[in-house]
């Protein structure tokens, strides 16, 4: 067992209380989801995503490297009547295979080196949805380490293959009590 498993089974293994919502840029960009198809929830932690992506009728997968993240998404998945098939892996280290996905939701993850790998998996016509944080925030949240936090515009550098379908980076602009800060997600469609 790796120390990132440690410490994020260490993380989960903890009882929930109000199971998390799904990022929200799979929320309010719902209604671009295909019909039907194969779903990926990349990264997963506790698995709001997956569970909006089943209940939407999309067949779905969950990976996380933590098996105690996993085994609560399954008991979640189960209290829902949803069908979603979870897997324990490093996605660093095993990222999807090629036009292996319709959809792929990442969020609260950042490894640069795999977007790439990430736009392989996607099908043609597939959608990335993706939402992390940012390096330019107005509040200390999500992690501290500049390589897990976007820089201005990255996410549209990251992606610069695909097209871009939504996207949403407020940054410091503007008033900083209102509005989204801290984050930036963004939806993008495989040609």
């Amino acid at each position: 067992m790796s120390d990132i498993q440690n410490k994020w089974d260490e993380r989960y293994r903890e009882a929930v209380g109000n199971y998390p919502e799904p990022a929200l840029v799979l929320e309010q960009n719902q209604h671009l989801l295909p019909k039907h198809g194969h779903a990926l929830d990349f990264a997963c932690g506790l698995g709001a995503n997956a569970l909006l992506l089943a209940k939407l009728g999309l067949q779905t997968q969950a990976w996380d490297i933590s098996g105690e993240a996993l085994t609560k998404v399954a008991v979640e998945a189960k209290r829902r009547q949803l069908d979603v098939l979870t897997e324990q892996r490093d996605v660093s280290a095993a990222p999807p295979a090629k036009n292996s996905f319709d959809v792929i939701v990442v969020s609260h993850f950042l490894d640069r080196a795999l977007c790439a790998q990430l736009v392989d998996a996607l099908k043609p016509n597939g959608l990335v949805f993706y939402q992390t944080f940012c390096r330019d925030k107005v509040e200390n949240k999500g992690p501290q380490n500049p390589e897990f936090l976007l820089a201005d515009n990255e996410l549209l550098r990251l992606f610069a293959g695909l097209k871009i379908r939504a996207y949403r980076e407020e940054n410091l602009l503007g008033d900083i009590t209102q509005g989204w800060r801290n984050q930036a997600m963004l939806v993008a469609q495989k040609s």
